[in-house]
């Protein structure tokens, strides 16, 4: 190379000859390359600063972002590749933000609390559904007097449509939060009230979901928790007894109170539906749903995510004023609960099925699409794997390219083998001496792995979790932010409490 000697200050610096040309080397590198492109998409985009018309709110429950991590790499393996490099559907979406999960009196949160948070805009404690931190759990007087209005009742208000579609009981915490208002989650039939709670007037959150009175009420329901609507002496269309206590059938009633209305049950009933079904309530189990992985078991039949997503929004689009829909995917906390790692990314892989439907069949210039979680869970990638290891397998060790590690696994000191994935605490801990993992069939989705603090159910985490976002007003999701920033987003894009007020003067 020719070389300059310039004397600055007295110091000599040796430079670079200017007639030298400086080669990027790596500028043909694949990875290069790839990176310039990811550049130049996002320089292209432009944010949709136009009003919403429609909202489409996912939430997977529990779906952190190792756990989004971690369905990447299943997805792309279940492909056939490595999986490191595969994108799930919402890992495109261009606007990206942090949200705080946790609760007014908790560190760790709970689904109940973010859910309100998300659907409020206001935080509030472990365990209330819609009401302010002025309320105590368990004190359903003071709910009473404490409500906070959600997004769905400013929807209805407004004229528009609504849809809840979830994969838990439709009476869980997270899908409860858009229509009930109550002190304790555990209300979701009668019988967990007492009779001074009765006569004090609180009413339980199934009820409050068939009793909704503002707008015409909730136009789609699907999900689970069939068992939460009739009376304990009551045998439903599969053989099993409801859980209230109060005589009622409140799928009859909800029937009663609807002419357009269909109640169903089973996939058939599913299927049969068109747009002139105005009003929908389909309860596919007694309690929850099935879990993705078993869901042909089910001998009624059982849609998945994907497709109540899409006919959700089939039917909600008839309505021209627009529609807020949400969609839970509820089984990935469950699963992540039981300690079983293999469950919840089956649960996360119809949670990415669902929102690709809904990407593909919406106008990004009309409808806000909100992709998030309510709460993380303490799984954890660890181990120095090598590029492509199995993710639901033992950890290899990674082969510096000389293939003196091919086939080798990664040992603790005890010897012994682990898996990529593990649990901070659940059923999966160790007690006593670790069982050598060579010996099982750690791929298997009903293996529950490792873990270090025992518990019968694995917790909740209370790290961050990601907003993922398209459409109008999506660019609002910037940095780390509240989780009840959400709310407000939804508000701004679609004019909710403005438009509600307007109707409503």
């Amino acid at each position: 190379m020719n070389l300059l000697i310039c004397s600055i200050l007295g110091f000599s610096v040796v430079l670079a000859n200017p007639a030298s040309a400086l080669e990027i080397s790596q500028s043909k590198d694949r990875w290069y390359q790839a990176s310039l492109q990811t550049l130049a998409k996002i320089k292209a985009q432009q944010p949709i600063r136009t009003k919403a018309k429609n909202i489409i709110l996912f939430i997977g429950d529990g779906n952190g972002v190792s756990t989004v991590t971690a369905t990447r790499i299943y997805a792309g393996q279940k492909r056939g590749q490595t999986g490191e490099e595969y994108s799930l559907s919402y890992d495109a979406l261009p606007n990206l933000a942090l949200a705080k999960t946790y609760n007014t009196n908790a560190q760790t949160p709970d689904s109940a609390g973010t859910a309100t948070a998300m659907l409020t805009g206001v935080k509030t404690k472990a365990g209330l559904l819609s009401v302010t931190d002025d309320v105590n759990r368990g004190d359903c007087v003071a709910a009473l007097s404490n409500p906070a209005t959600t997004a769905f009742e400013l929807a209805e208000a407004a004229g528009m449509s609504t849809g809840i579609v979830t994969t838990a009981r439709v009476t869980h915490a997270t899908p409860a939060a858009a229509y009930a208002h109550s002190a304790d989650r555990n209300y979701e039939d009668d019988s967990k009230l007492s009779a001074k709670q009765k006569a004090a007037g609180c009413i339980d959150i199934a009820r409050q979901l068939v009793e909704f009175n503002i707008g015409d009420g909730i136009d789609v329901i699907m999900g689970g928790g069939r068992g939460h609507f009739i009376d304990r002496e009551i045998v439903d269309s599969q053989g099993q007894y409801g859980k209230r206590t109060d005589g009622r059938n409140l799928i009859d009633q909800w029937q009663r109170r609807y002419q357009q209305s269909t109640y169903i049950w089973s996939q058939q009933g599913f299927d049969a539906l068109t747009a002139e079904n105005q009003k929908v309530l389909a309860l596919f189990n007694s309690s929850h749903m099935a879990y993705e992985a078993h869901r042909t078991e089910d001998k009624a039949g059982e849609p998945s995510l994907a497709e109540m997503t899409a006919k959700s929004i089939e039917l909600l689009a008839e309505n021209q004023q627009g529609y807020i829909l949400m969609v839970e995917s509820g089984r990935i906390d469950h699963a992540h609960h039981q300690g079983n790692a293999g469950l919840a990314l089956e649960e996360g892989l119809a949670f990415d099925a669902a929102v690709k439907v809904a990407l593909q069949s919406t106008d990004p210039q009309q409808t806000l699409i909100i992709v998030t979680a309510d709460h993380s869970h303490t799984l954890m990638m660890q181990g120095y794997a090598k590029r492509g290891n199995d993710i639901l397998g033992l950890s290899q060790a990674i082969d510096a390219g000389d293939g003196k590690n091919h086939g080798k696994l990664n040992l603790s000191t005890d010897g012994k083998p682990y898996t990529t994935l593990v649990y901070a605490n659940g059923p999966g801990a160790i007690t006593g001496e670790r069982a050598d993992l060579s010996k099982a069939d750690v791929t298997a989705v009903g293996y529950k792995q490792q873990a270090v603090i025992a518990r019968k159910s694995e917790t909740h985490s209370g790290e961050d979790v990601a907003i993922y976002a398209r459409g109008p007003k999506a660019y609002l999701f910037s940095g780390t932010v509240e989780q009840n920033y959400i709310f407000q987003v939804m508000n701004e894009a679609a004019d909710l409490v403005k438009r509600a007020l307007a109707v409503n003067k």
